[in-house]
Order: C-alpha cells, then structure tokens, then sequence
C-alpha cells in the first residue's frame, strides 16, 4: 500500500485473533520517558509524565508511506510500545489501571524535529511537528493477555536495515499503569484511544527513499518506507 488517511477513512484496528474491532480515538503520548532519549535531546528527565496528543487522522499501518511535510527539512523516527484503551478509564488507580488495556502494539512516532525545536525555543506548542498526517505508522494489537510483562520487552528500529534504536521497555521512567491512572486523571480515557509510551535511545533523522522496521519482540512489526 502506499497512501495516506483520507477524510473518509475512520482509523480502525483489531485485536490480533479476535473480530474486535477498535476505531481508533485520540492517541496520547509520553515524552521522555526513557532516561537515556530525554539526554540525547538535552532535556531533563521529567518528574511526571509530560504529555502531548496526535489526531487519528496521523495514523497509517504496514506498508504504508510515511510523506514528509515540505515545511521539515529534519524528520526523525522515535519506536514506542502503543497501549490500546479498552474500557473507560476516568480517574482510576495504580491498582486497575491495567485492567482497561485492550491490548499491545508498535508505533513509530514521526517527529519534525527541526519544527519542534523551533516552536520550543519560541515556547509555542509543538502538535504540527508531531500530528502531520502519516505521522503514526501504527500496527494491530496482540491481546493484552498475551504479553506476560509489558517492561520487559525488546523494541527496535532499523532504517534500510541498520539498526538505530535497540531498547528496552524495562527501562520506562514511569510504567503503563501509572501513565493510565496519571492520564486518566486529567481526562477520560475511552475504548480505541491509544497511548504511546515513548522512545528509548537512538533516535534520528530519516530521508525520503528509506525503509524503517520497527519491531517489538512477540509483539508486532511495522515496514514503513519514507518519501
């Protein structure tokens, strides 16, 4: 395949081995939620999750193109566990936080650094370098019940096969429970929302011409060619 969302098309994943269909809904994402990544950037290492949002209208799936904006000369790849919402979560705590996760995917978040900086430096919000259409390669869901311990999970990036990012999930500074209940206490969480969990180490830029793999052990893959 090689195109990007339309107006008339409704995002919409499954859960791998059922007919579950979840169209997707907001997409909330942690930014610096890996130590190491937070460093590479120049940025402190946050004392709670800082937040940021991409539109449904980013996400794309396997094989489709990521098309970078004519405004960016720097796009940069960013591989992430993504969190599918199952049940409504408002306000709920440490302890069943978990119970609304649906199920567990790859993403690869897409960021025009170059934009980004720039409106950072002016302290201006920064969603165009993130929200571009096709700004969300996004895989299917496996079954939360199939994943015996989301922090303990390999992700990887590569670009024309040279591998970028080689990370752990282990090595999240806040975990998948506590981001649920943080973000459920600001605003309601509700089935088919997706939070995207943030990138390890190894970050970079990709060019039109390329091919990315992202990968996330017994997880899911994504092949995503640039242009």
């Amino acid at each position: 395949m090689d195109h990007a969302p339309t107006e008339d098309i409704m995002a919409t994943r499954k859960l791998i081995g059922t007919d579950q269909p979840f169209p997707i809904g907001k997409i909330v994402c942690l930014a610096r939620n890996y130590a190491e990544h937070a460093r590479e950037l120049g940025n402190e290492t946050p004392a709670a999750p800082v937040l940021f949002m991409k539109p449904a209208s980013s996400v794309i799936g396997d094989g489709d193109t990521v098309r970078i904006p004519t405004y960016s000369q720097e796009c940069h790849y960013e591989v992430e566990l993504a969190v599918l919402i199952g049940s409504k979560a408002r306000a709920v705590t440490l302890d069943c936080a978990l119970e609304h996760v649906a199920g567990y995917g790859v993403a690869i978040d897409m960021t025009l650094r170059d934009v980004q900086n720039e409106l950072k430096a002016k302290g201006l919000p920064w969603e165009i370098a993130k929200g571009f259409d096709t700004a969300c390669p996004l895989s299917g869901f496996v079954p939360a019940g199939a994943v015996a311990d989301p922090h303990a999970l390999n992700l990887k990036l590569s670009v024309n096969g040279e591998i970028r990012q080689n990370g752990t999930t282990a090595d999240m500074i806040h975990r998948i429970a506590q981001i649920i209940a943080h973000i459920s206490a600001i605003f309601t969480l509700e089935p088919g929302d997706v939070i995207l969990t943030g990138t390890p180490a190894g970050v970079g830029p990709v060019r039109a011409g390329e091919i990315m793999t992202a990968e996330i052990a017994t997880v899911g893959r994504l092949t995503i060619p640039v242009a």
